[in-house]
């Protein structure tokens, strides 16, 4: 679940949270008569089939409130909350697939803080994984709810495989390497036919957030600056990079077999159409086989890791839909039960992972006997539940440390950086100047 939205327009959304239960401090609103009549609006970026899906769920709450209608506004990005936000005429719930911007909308107000309904409602989050309760919170406060997760695992062709005698998916990054070697096939002119797994970034789910975990990078040190240039698992992570796009002959090869590869979410999808024999993707990606290519037999696995980070393996990075009660919310009260039904109540939980193919957010929902799980989904169940998952660091600026990563890995694939150190230097003074402005009130 990936998206745009500018940084600037976020972060000046509004200055800080005003007092009470429509601004985001102070008690929680009361909750509506068991038979109050109003309605509640919610925007999200949900569009065609999973948009009817999300608006049944959203629905469930009519069970405990029969008369509140949900007036549920789909194709609304992350721009269009902040507009309403900034416009004064904000919806009731806010539902956004785009976890990096919560710091911005946590550290200006611009999403209620929900610690007072938690605490007054007694809920227990310790039922939500520790890295899913990280990314729905900033600094401590909890501006958000997760409302179903994404996960980022290894999917693997099974007839290529065992066409080149290749027995399991690697564990490691060498392994990795070497099952590339053996899964590529060329051209008589040398040009790419099938990749074995394919180095471009960002291109499908290659992003440099992506690969982290499986390497065991982070982004900002215990001093909350950014490290990268002293990191030897960032190095790391570029010189396998490196290492893939030598291998294929350089970045030009590589560029012209991607400019051949269909949509990612269309079914011309490389993988789905066998030109790539293995790709890191998330747990979505299992519907989309199941629906546009459904003779592909393949497999799905933990992400190989760094050779030299063995317990990292079964780990995996993570993201997800988010679910908030923006400033100025007309009704806050009732926009929590609405929240507290989609995130905690575990039926509706079930319905919408049936529904959408993510992942629950919750242990009880893993566990449910009315979840559908494939072999190929229950990859992603354990890898959410194993302990080692890694999301995105929360910041006030947004998801602009994560596009100067990316920028950095698409130069240096195109050999437009001679020296990493230097580059990576430069990413990092560019991160930790936009990190002090912002500390600074800019």
């Amino acid at each position: 679940m990936l998206g745009a939205v500018t940084v600037a327009a976020l972060v000046s959304a509004c200055s800080g949270a005003a007092s009470g239960p429509n601004g985001g401090s102070g008690d929680a609103a009361a909750a509506p008569a068991a038979d109050a009549k109003l309605t509640l609006t919610v925007y999200s970026k949900f569009t065609d089939r999973e948009y009817n899906v999300v608006t049944a769920g959203l629905n469930k709450l009519k069970a405990k409130f029969p008369n509140i209608e949900i007036k549920h506004e789909g194709q609304q990005d992350d721009d269009k909350i902040t507009q309403s936000i900034r416009g004064g005429n904000p919806p009731d719930v806010a539902i956004s697939f785009f976890t990096d911007n919560l710091g911005a909308w946590c550290s200006t107000g611009s999403f209620q803080d929900l610690k007072p309904y938690i605490e007054r409602d007694k809920i227990d989050l310790g039922q939500i994984p520790d890295a899913v309760r990280s990314y729905t919170e900033y600094q401590g406060k909890r501006c958000a709810m997760p409302l179903l997760a994404d996960v980022y695992g290894f999917y693997y062709n099974k007839d290529m495989f065992a066409a080149k005698g290749i027995t399991s998916p690697p564990k490691t990054t060498s392994e990795l390497f070497e099952a590339t070697k053996k899964l590529t096939e060329f051209n008589p002119d040398g040009s790419i036919k099938v990749a074995g797994f394919l180095p471009s970034m960002p291109f499908y789910a290659n992003y440099a957030q992506y690969w982290a975990p499986n390497f065991g990078a982070t982004y900002i040190g215990p001093d909350g600056q950014s490290h990268l240039a002293d990191s030897p698992e960032w190095k790391a992570m570029f010189d396998f990079q490196k290492q893939l796009v030598d291998f294929y002959g350089g970045h030009a090869k590589v560029e012209q077999f991607k400019a051949g590869l269909g949509e990612e979410y269309s079914a011309d999808h490389g993988f789905q159409r066998g030109k790539l024999a293995m790709m890191i993707d998330g747990e979505y990606r299992t519907a989309f086989i199941k629906d546009q290519a459904p003779e592909l037999k393949f497999g799905t696995a933990a992400p190989p890791v760094l050779d030299s980070k063995p317990d990292r393996y079964g780990g995996a990075f993570t993201t997800g839909t988010i679910i908030a009660i923006p400033k100025g919310a007309k009704n806050p009260g009732a926009a929590w039960e609405l929240i507290k039904q989609v995130t905690l109540d575990t039926s509706t939980l079930v319905e919408l992972s049936n529904g959408l193919k993510n992942v629950p957010s919750t242990k009880a929902a893993l566990t449910d006997p009315k979840l559908e799980v494939t072999p190929e989904f229950k990859t992603f169940l354990d890898l959410y539940n194993g302990g080692k998952l890694l999301p995105n660091p929360s910041t006030p600026i947004g998801d602009a440390h994560l596009k100067a990563v990316n920028d950095f890995a698409e130069k240096w694939q195109a050999g437009n950086i001679p020296d990493m150190t230097a580059g990576l230097k430069q990413v990092d003074a560019q991160i930790n100047d936009e990190l002090a402005q912002k500390r600074a009130g800019g």
